[in-house]
């Protein structure tokens, strides 16, 4: 049941880059599912989002309107099959479909800032980004060309709202869907580099950010099971030792911590073990793995359309689609809405 407070406040959905397919689902998320999406509103560039309208309702869609509102609040008093959007800023000139764009990049950025800050402050009750593209976020310049991606830009937000730190505000990018749920010890960080950030205190981190999240989700401790870094988990040591070494002291403090965390597991069935299906019992609720293609090529592959992100350890609730830009398919209208509504209702549980 989704709490009085969260009911109160407007969900914010950020526009993503205006060259990719952001705008084109958040459109077809509002016209598939009205009373999910009602009360939520976009940030971004209102030419921007009534492009996306014009270019479905040129494929014979429904043209719904797009109202401007100048506070969040106001989101919640629209009547319903109509979308809401908050200017960020000037208007953003039109951008060709499909291309790297400083000018998308940084209308991007500036929406994800404004709605991190709104959620930070308490104005919203959660955040859904459509997908930014990570080139022209760079080409945008500062102060964007210092983020990587939503997560670290995120995270930026959260600590300078609590006075601390980057480093003490530590998150963790989690990708689930209906059958498994997957937290990645690095992120977006080169492979050579992701091995160097197997570490005691990252590992440990890691499993104790999806035992408290995960925990709130659940109502009671989520079993999770730590992939191993190299082949069949070390063998033993005889395929490497970060097992033995970090990855097994790890797990045993987190246990010490309240976690019901094992392994190290072996990579290639870990997550065939942790997969949730009907007639069968899951033996996990999350697997912890060690970097980014470990943890993200299973979820991927049972489904991107269904795909959710959720960044972990953050002072506010951030589901993302579980895709890129998609600049192959801007433009044309063919564009899967399926993992945006996905993070809508995602976003909406977490909230309540």
């Amino acid at each position: 049941m989704t709490s009085v407070s969260a009911l109160l406040r407007p969900l914010a959905i950020t526009m993503g880059d205006a060259a990719g397919i952001g705008p084109e689902i958040i459109v077809k998320a509002y016209q598939q599912q009205p009373a999910l999406l009602q009360g939520s509103f976009v940030v971004g560039d209102i030419a921007t989002m009534r492009r996306a309208t014009n270019l479905l309702a040129s494929a014979g869609q429904p043209a719904w309107p797009v109202a401007e509102i100048s506070s969040p609040q106001q989101a919640l008093g629209l009547l319903p099959r109509c979308i809401a959007v908050f200017q960020m800023g000037s208007p953003l000139e039109t951008v060709p479909w499909g291309t790297v764009n400083p000018l998308a990049g940084a209308m991007a950025g500036q929406c994800v800032t404004w709605a991190a800050d709104a959620a930070l402050r308490g104005d919203v009750c959660a955040l859904v980004t459509a997908p930014l593209h990570k080139e022209a976020l760079h080409a945008a310049g500062s102060p964007y060309d210092q983020f990587a991606g939503h997560t670290e830009l995120l995270q930026d937000r959260a600590a300078r709202f609590l006075g601390k730190p980057v480093s003490d505000v530590p998150v963790r990018m989690m990708l689930a869907n209906d059958e498994l749920r997957t937290v990645l010890v690095s992120i977006h960080v080169s492979l050579r580099n992701a091995i160097d950030a197997v570490t005691y205190a990252n590992v440990l981190q890691t499993v104790m950010i999806t035992h408290q999240a995960l925990t709130q989700v659940l109502g009671r401790s989520p079993r999770i099971a730590v992939a191993g870094l190299n082949p069949h988990a070390g063998e033993g040591g005889l395929f490497g030792r970060e097992e033995m070494d970090v990855i097994i002291p790890a797990i045993r403090a987190a246990c010490t911590q309240g976690a019901l965390a094992t392994g190290p597991w072996a990579p290639d069935t870990v997550f065939m073990r942790a997969r949730h299906q009907a007639g069968r019992a899951d033996e996990f609720d999350a697997v912890v793995a060690m970097y980014h293609d470990q943890g993200l090529i299973p979820v991927k592959y049972l489904g991107v359309e269904h795909g959710v992100n959720v960044t972990l350890g953050l002072p506010l609730v951030r589901t993302s689609p579980d895709h890129g830009t998609a600049f192959d398919i801007a433009g044309t209208g063919q564009a899967d809405a399926a993992s945006f509504i996905a993070a809508m209702r995602t976003a909406r549980a977490l909230a309540a």
